[in-house]
């Protein structure tokens, strides 16, 4: 069971993190919205994960391979959209966890990869406490989804300092 603050500073500290991760200008806004169903905005999903003794977080974020979304990722990498995007969610997953680290000390973090979108439905297999989709827009142009899934092995609640600002990374590698 997830209690209500978990929940939302579960949410917190994910938009936080979206806001100033999965831009590739810091002056670009990343408005977030509630999604019906699944959050489905592509054919790609990117899967990260952060685990701990008391629960295991799955970020799904989906990318369309279109135009606008490769013209917007492109300037960052050389490559495929999916890989330049999975950097770009690395990037976010560390931020959550930097913010989750000071509640719970051991976490683990899974390196990205990417999955079709049609895997998104099965999340229910694995029983979560918690799951929410979001509606991504970055930029004004750019449209991700977001799926916030979390799976307890014990009750969970807590609250997290609401954030003024996430540290930011020169891309140092963090070891733990």
């Amino acid at each position: 069971m997830i209690g209500p603050h978990a929940q939302d500073s579960f949410e917190r500290i994910f938009f936080a993190a979206a806001r100033t991760r999965l831009v590739t200008d810091p002056q670009h806004a990343c408005e977030i919205a509630p999604a019906p169903g699944d959050g489905a905005q592509g054919e790609h999903a990117v899967l990260l994960t952060i685990s701990s003794m008391q629960f295991r977080l799955l970020i799904l974020l989906n990318v369309k391979d279109d135009e606008v979304t490769r013209a917007y990722y492109a300037s960052a990498g050389e490559g495929a959209l999916v890989d330049t995007f999975m950097e770009f969610g690395n990037l976010c997953c560390g931020a959550l966890n930097q913010q989750l680290i000071e509640h719970f000390p051991d976490l683990g973090m899974s390196t990205p990869y990417a999955l079709g979108s049609q895997c998104l439905p099965y999340l229910r297999e694995l029983k979560p406490d918690y799951v929410k989709s979001y509606a991504l827009t970055i930029d004004g142009t750019v449209r991700l989804g977001a799926t916030l899934c979390i799976c307890t092995h014990s009750p969970l609640d807590f609250v997290a300092v609401p954030l003024t600002e996430v540290h930011e990374s020169a891309g140092e590698l963090e070891l733990f």
